[in-house]
């Protein structure tokens, strides 16, 4: 089955309200006007129920088959911006300094509000569709805030499904895989307090700095050197902060970055390795070195059978040919991790094209993508929610 012919009718309205979207971008929690705009369409369209505020700012449309009763199958799509300043030029870009929609998710909001404006027309399923719209997808864990206020279990949610936008594979196809799909994520501080003194006097000190460079080289060789190479990590240091003066060797160095894998054991591989070279670089420096590692997301793993009966879907839509049922991983993190710990279901992503990528100041959704997300969600609830017998 090809894009539906209803979805490419409502390409053009549903572009509009991703551009109204886009201009208005909201960050973490704070998307109030983004979930009052959703709120209202959910409500505009007949959904049999909608609630607000969940997790925190969070919303969820109940829309009711007209083919009896059955089960309760989950759509998500997340709502949040980030704290970027957007250089796309375009007439939708935000309105908003400092905030853009630079990882798609009002295109994600636009496709799923689209779907359940289907949905909610023909009602052609058993059972129920729960569309959720999620906060906080950026770094705030907003989906673990709804499953822990009892989301799945307040609407009965029995499976659910999530996807994403991918710059670089093609406008009509589609990438999945069973098991996990996107990394674990954690964060780390490392913080070197030395000596100081000045720079012409460098054995009067014990020298932060290179302290903290001796840390950098050595953080390096962990996925080098003790990880497994058929397994995957990322360890990068993205921050070092030291001294103001050019003259002065500083008190102390501060260091950051990201962890990221996909199996728990080796993640903690990964931190038992960097607190022994912390401590080993501290011993032989004569300084103290504070390592914290925070860790987020966890592993977003697609169970095997929702992965496959996704991937069908997708291939309704778009064609056998055009989707790719064993994609590999992608090292970003994902907190629909958190719902698929709580429910089977998968992870998918859609072809964005050849825009810029994700997180990126230039980047745009493409709207050529809409009637493909859209019928890909209906297709799949109605699919899902067939009545049997």
């Amino acid at each position: 089955m090809p894009i539906l012919n209803r979805a490419a009718e409502l390409h053009d309205e549903v572009t509009g309200w991703r551009r109204h979207l886009h201009a208005m971008p909201e960050i973490l929690y704070e998307v109030h006007e983004t979930a009052a705009f959703v709120a209202e369409k959910l409500r505009e369209f007949g959904c049999d129920e909608v609630a607000t505020g969940i997790g925190r700012t969070g919303v969820v449309g109940i829309i009711r088959g007209a083919l009896g009763e059955g089960a309760t199958v989950g759509l998500r799509a997340d709502m949040d911006a980030l704290p970027l300043t957007e250089t796309t030029g375009k007439p939708w870009a935000s309105k908003t300094a400092g905030k853009m929609h630079a990882c798609g998710h009002d295109g994600h909001t636009a496709m799923l509000l689209g779907a359940a404006k289907y949905l909610a027309e023909t009602r052609r399923f058993a059972g129920s569709v729960a569309v959720i719209f999620q906060p906080a997808e950026e770094g705030g864990a907003g989906g673990k805030a709804m499953v822990d206020e009892g989301m799945m279990e307040r609407f009965g949610i029995s499976r659910v499904f999530g996807m994403h936008n991918m710059p670089g594979l093609p406008v009509g196809r589609f990438a999945i895989r069973p098991g996990p799909i996107m990394a674990a994520t954690a964060e780390f501080s490392i913080a070197v307090e030395g000596k100081g003194g000045h720079a012409a006097m460098p054995h009067t000190t014990l020298d932060p700095v290179a302290a903290a460079s001796q840390i950098v080289l050595a953080l390096q060789t962990i996925v080098s050197r003790t990880v497994d190479p058929i397994d995957s990590a990322v360890v990068s240091v993205t921050k070092f902060h030291a001294g103001d003066a050019y003259n002065v060797i500083p008190q102390t160095a501060k260091l950051a970055g990201t962890v990221r894998t996909l199996r728990d054991e080796v993640a903690e591989l990964v931190f038992s390795r960097m607190k022994a070279i912390c401590d080993g670089i501290a011993a032989a420096n004569g300084v103290g070195v504070d390592l914290v590692i925070d860790v987020n997301y966890p592993v977003t793993r697609n169970h095997p059978q929702e992965a496959e009966f996704a991937a069908g879907v997708a291939g309704a839509v778009a064609g056998a040919a055009n989707v790719d049922p064993a994609v590999l991983p992608v090292m970003g993190g994902e907190d629909f991790s958190y719902m698929l710990n709580a429910r089977p279901g998968a992870f998918i992503f859609a072809g964005n094209g050849e825009t810029a990528g994700l997180h990126s100041p230039a980047y745009d959704f493409n709207d050529e993508l809409i009637p493909y997300g859209i019928s890909y969600w209906v297709r799949l609830a109605e699919t899902a929610l067939a009545r049997r017998g």
